[in-house]
């Protein structure tokens, strides 16, 4: 099989295509015929050698994925070859065929359509990331008032879909006409521009001085100062992750002033800690997915030999919604 490999920590452009053999599961693994690998901000942090987890050398990137299962391990009970699934790993997908715990992945339906499974490997870190952030962290009410910094991309098109269907108001802010009039596509009722908008001035007065009950942040950097000094009374600061590169410093302050909480978003350790909580929002993904209440946006598709390319893309902060990696395309 082929796969894009990681051999020494660095940017994108140093991934290198290579033959492996066939990985054989473990007893508690199925091996799965990758059909789409979603390309997300964890991806390239793992490739730098930046991300909270590091894999041995080498590996294949990639954690977002959905396809056929091709073998099983001797003690998986619950899935069959054959069987369409969605799964999340730590890294792997960057390639024709990965391995995947059998506890990380859910079922899909076998008659599926190829649109259906594209969109289900695409939709599941992004969205799951956002329903957890809005639910469980900040837990939105209908009625209030939710700010979605760098709102065009993956999560933060998910944090718009999934804070309408809350009943909330939302603001996407983000950094270019393209983008923003995605999230307005989705659904947002206001929208920002921070490359030529004061980002607090217009909170203002959008919000008629008041503030926003809910910050979505997966950006950091300098939009974080302004975006927290926006909060209103009893606000929650969503730290979802650091898309600019810089983690920002917190004036403690403000958080006092206005009686304010600064919450931390890390989907990859709740999935691990609270499995049973984690099912549920999955299945009410699935549910508004199959009803199409919430439109997974892919805008791009590379083959698996251009990987790193979407990862560059990424990085740049140039994608609108979601880049995917089709690794059975390998030109």
């Amino acid at each position: 099989m082929k796969a894009i490999v990681c051999e020494a920590w660095g940017p994108p452009s140093s991934l290198q295509l290579r033959d492996l053999s066939s990985p054989i599961p473990g007893p508690a693994q199925v091996l799965v015929r990758t059909r789409v690998a979603a390309v997300n901000f964890p991806d390239a942090l793992m490739v730098a050698g930046k991300y909270q987890f590091k894999p041995e050398l080498p590996f294949s990137p990639g954690g977002e994925l959905s396809g056929e299962i091709i073998a099983v391990g001797s003690e998986v009970k619950r899935f069959a070859v054959g069987n369409k699934v969605v799964g999340i790993t730590m890294f792997g997908a960057y390639s024709q065929e990965v391995l995947v715990e059998a506890s990380n992945i859910l079922p899909l339906p076998n008659d599926i359509s190829d649109e259906d499974l594209e969109l289900a490997g695409s939709f599941v870190l992004t969205y799951g990331t956002s329903l957890h952030a809005l639910k469980d962290r900040a837990q939105a009410q209908a009625g209030e008032t939710l700010l979605v910094l760098g709102a065009g991309g993956g999560v933060g098109l998910a944090a718009v879909e999934i804070g309408k269907l809350l009943g909330m108001r939302v603001i996407a802010a983000a950094s270019s006409a393209d983008k923003l009039a995605a999230t307005k596509e989705l659904g947002a009722d206001e929208a920002i521009d921070y490359a030529s908008e004061d980002l607090r001035e217009r909170i203002k007065a959008l919000t008629g001085g008041r503030g926003v009950d809910v910050v979505y942040d997966p950006v950091g950097g300098d939009l974080a100062e302004p975006a927290l000094r926006s909060v209103g009374w009893r606000g929650r600061y969503l730290v979802v992750g650091f898309a600019a590169g810089d983690i920002p410093k917190i004036p403690a302050n403000l958080l006092l002033l206005k009686g304010s909480s600064l919450v931390g978003v890390f989907w990859g350790e709740f999935v691990r800690r609270e499995p049973a909580l984690n099912a549920e929002n999955m299945g009410l993904l699935f549910s508004w997915l199959r009803e199409r209440k919430i439109h997974p946006l892919i805008s791009e598709r590379y083959p698996l030999s251009r990987a790193s390319d979407a990862l560059d893309r990424l990085l740049a902060r140039k994608a609108i919604g979601k880049l995917v990696v089709l690794p059975q395309q390998v030109e």
